[in-house]
């Protein structure tokens, strides 16, 4: 895995990870404004040449890391990340529910963005 670096395009609301300057993987994600800001993970993909080497792992410890700099939780959708922040309550904190069904509203809302 030291050969993959993790960017955060939080313009285009990718977390990506890089093998080469190519993008092999990447999470989509939103940032919640309310009812308190948090980043909502929805999809993790990783490109099938890729897969099985832990590229979706580092991502998805990445998001969380950067939520916790941020000071921010994070809300999952997005399966893969739900069941890695089970497999890891270290590292993941257990999402608040009111903000689950806050981000399950935004996207909701904002069809076409996902």
């Amino acid at each position: 895995m030291s050969d993959i670096e993790i960017r955060d395009d939080r313009a285009a609301g990718r977390l990506e990870a890089l093998a080469g300057g190519e993008v092999v993987g990447h999470i989509e994600y939103f940032v919640l404004d309310g009812p308190r800001r948090a980043l909502v993970p929805v999809h993790t993909i990783v490109e099938p040449a890729h897969q099985g080497k832990g590229i979706a792992g580092s991502l998805a410890r990445e998001l969380y890391a950067i939520a916790e700099r941020e000071g921010v939780p994070v809300a999952p959708l997005c399966p893969y990340v739900v069941k890695w922040a089970e497999r890891h309550p270290d590292e993941a904190p257990a999402a608040d529910p009111e903000l689950l069904g806050a981000a399950q509203t935004w996207l909701t809302e904002h069809p076409g963005r996902f």
